[in-house]
């Protein structure tokens, strides 16, 4: 079967590889039909990431199809659609110990640590395999693992009906953010420089949008609200200066939720901190999200029409990075198909 392997920075290649077998009772075949291409895919390939060993099938935003099960599978059959969790954890480290499996000491993440969905097969354990909705597009189901991110990021950020929410960044992440703050009840501000990002994000149900490059995005912020500020911020942008930004536009009493991997070193004053009582808090990949995520894509709870702006086949792969690095303004996300 074919694969894309990335072996060093820059050196990335479609591979042969044997397909998969299941050898354990609780284990799921997959056919692999739909990859989203991630940012994180785009560091392993410039090898910025320093989590990733190589070589590596990189892909962790995978949809399929089931081929086969083992013996010891419940709840899953051959010709399910579903979607992969692509984390795990050790289940004894102190965060799998309260809940927190997604910063397990031991994380293995598909697709940066293990191979991951970028290939025609994959073996999955059951545990990682959730079935969806037999009659949503495979461009419904490959958003599912990119809004369970959306998804922990309001869990962590405490969303509530009535808050209101501004998002900094208004790429596929803070796309996903908003769709969910939104159906808890949220009022949300986005910011973004590209004009074209911020009308999608009217259209997707922004309440408010700020260019950043034209405004004073305190400023503009701080009139929306009636000078209260935001009482959750999401740094989806993720820069030393986002996260100072952050801090400042936050409410009394608000949460700011960061996003980023940034090792740079952010400004950042105590005296907002303590004299506002703010929270800060990281948010990295999620914490069983999936169920409720799913159910909100079984249901059709929100309408995803419009972020899968251009599909590739496998043998298309670095045709679909180029466009990506080249021409970021066509680009929301980007996916590679595995249906002929």
């Amino acid at each position: 079967m074919k694969a894309v392997q990335v072996t060093g920075p820059h050196n990335l290649n479609i591979v042969e590889k044997d397909k998969p077998v299941i050898t354990a009772k609780e284990e799921v075949l997959i056919k692999v039909k739909m990859v989203g291409i991630c940012g994180s895919d785009i560091h392993i390939y410039h090898g910025t990431n320093p989590l990733a060993t190589l070589p590596r099938v990189i892909g962790h935003e995978v949809t399929g199809e089931v081929e086969a099960i083992g013996e010891g599978v419940e709840g899953l059959s051959v010709g399910d659609k579903v979607v992969i969790e692509p984390i795990e954890s050790c289940g004894h480290c102190y965060a799998c110990r309260t809940g927190r499996g997604n910063v397990c000491s031991n994380l293995e993440v598909y697709g940066v640590h293990r191979d991951g969905g970028m290939q025609e097969y994959m073996v999955m354990p059951q545990k990682l395999v959730h079935k969806v909705n037999g009659d949503l597009d495979w461009k419904e189901s490959v958003l599912i693992e990119p809004f369970t991110i959306g998804a922990q990021a309001n869990w962590r950020g405490d969303v509530q009906n009535g808050d209101t929410v501004f998002i900094m960044g208004a790429g596929p992440i803070g796309l996903c953010c908003l769709k969910v703050a939104k159906s808890k009840g949220a009022t949300v501000i986005i910011s973004d420089l590209n004009e074209s990002r911020l009308e999608f994000a009217k259209e997707w149900g922004a309440d408010y949008t700020i260019h950043a490059s034209r405004s004073n995005v305190t400023e503009e912020l701080m009139e929306i609200t009636k000078q209260e500020g935001a009482n959750v911020v999401i740094d989806a942008v993720c820069l030393p200066q986002t996260f100072e930004q952050a801090i400042e536009v936050a409410s009394v009493a608000g949460r700011v939720v960061v996003l980023g991997f940034d090792e740079r070193p952010s400004q950042i004053k105590q005296l907002p901190i303590t004299k506002k009582e703010v929270t800060i808090t990281g948010s990295r990949l999620q914490t069983n999200q999936f169920p409720g995520v799913i159910g909100m894509f079984n249901e059709q709870s929100f309408d995803t029409t419009g972020m899968v702006t251009q599909i590739f086949q496998l043998e298309q792969i670095h045709e679909a990075i180029q466009l990506i690095e080249t021409s970021p303004q066509e680009v929301m996300k980007v996916v590679i198909s595995f249906e002929k």
